[in-house]
């Protein structure tokens, strides 16, 4: 898999001007936060499609904020059997799971092309240190990944296998339309049928039949290019699911 390119020093999108303070679901930075946050910042990271950002095993110095386009978590197997743990989206920061100083617990790989911001690792205690709300910021996001991550695990502990379905399509476009990343409906996700049988847990064959149960409900239509969802709540009436609670939430 193809490792991510070098961290761009020059700033396409600086902090003052960052594309994220413009979505309602975003809170905005005091003037002091901004100035620290701009300081912070160590540049862009441009990635491809299918590009590794992070490896499992490996010691990476950044952090990355998403500022542009998704991505995934997964863990392997020795054998190379992948699960995905969950999925990264704009103001999403990457590379604080598992142990902070250490290797890599897990990898990310790009879904869709992706601009990061980039952080220096070592530099995050002085965000606790002089930024107090800053690093409440942070925890808060620490924390959101852990109730997404008990969700996750109660859908594939729990739920059947067209449920589980249901339940990762709406919660996907649920999460998308917050940060922008798509619009109206019919909502394209640029998922495979790997993607999903690897996240739910499912057989690919069996993952394909369930894609066609959802397409002979109208809920879904498979395309060459991933998965157009049709009806966000039928989904989430199949899935038992209620939806993400629409807060304002914080980005580093």
């Amino acid at each position: 898999m193809a490792m991510a390119e070098t961290v761009r020093s020059e700033r396409k999108y600086p902090c003052e001007r960052c594309p994220l303070m413009r979505r309602a679901a975003f809170r905005d930075f005091n003037r002091k936060e901004l100035a620290f946050v701009s300081r912070f910042k160590r540049g862009e990271l441009t990635v491809d499609k299918g590009a590794t950002v992070l490896a499992e095993g490996t010691r990476n110095p950044h952090l990355y904020t998403v500022l542009i386009g998704w991505g995934f978590r997964y863990k392997l197997l020795p054998d190379g059997r992948r699960q995905i743990v969950n999925f990264v989206m704009p103001g999403d920061l990457i590379g604080l799971q598992g142990a902070l100083m250490d290797e890599m617990q897990h990898s990310v790989e790009a879904l869709a092309p992706m601009v990061l911001c980039v952080f220096e690792r070592e530099e995050l205690m002085s965000l606790y240190r002089e930024h107090p709300e800053l690093a409440y910021d942070v925890t808060w996001l620490a924390s959101r990944e852990e109730c997404m991550l008990d969700e996750n695990l109660l859908s594939v502990g729990r739920r059947s296998a067209i449920e589980r379905f249901a339940y990762l399509l709406a919660f996907l476009v649920t999460r998308a339309r917050t940060v922008g990343l798509v619009n109206g409906a019919p909502t394209e996700l640029p998922l495979t049928q790997q993607h999903v049988a690897d996240t739910l847990g499912l057989s690919l064959v069996h993952t394909n039949k369930t894609a066609r149960k959802l397409a002979e409900r109208k809920l879904i239509r498979w395309r060459e290019r991933g998965c157009e969802v049709l009806d966000v709540d039928g989904l989430m009436e199949l899935a038992r699911w209620e939806g993400i609670q629409q807060d304002v939430r914080p980005f580093i």
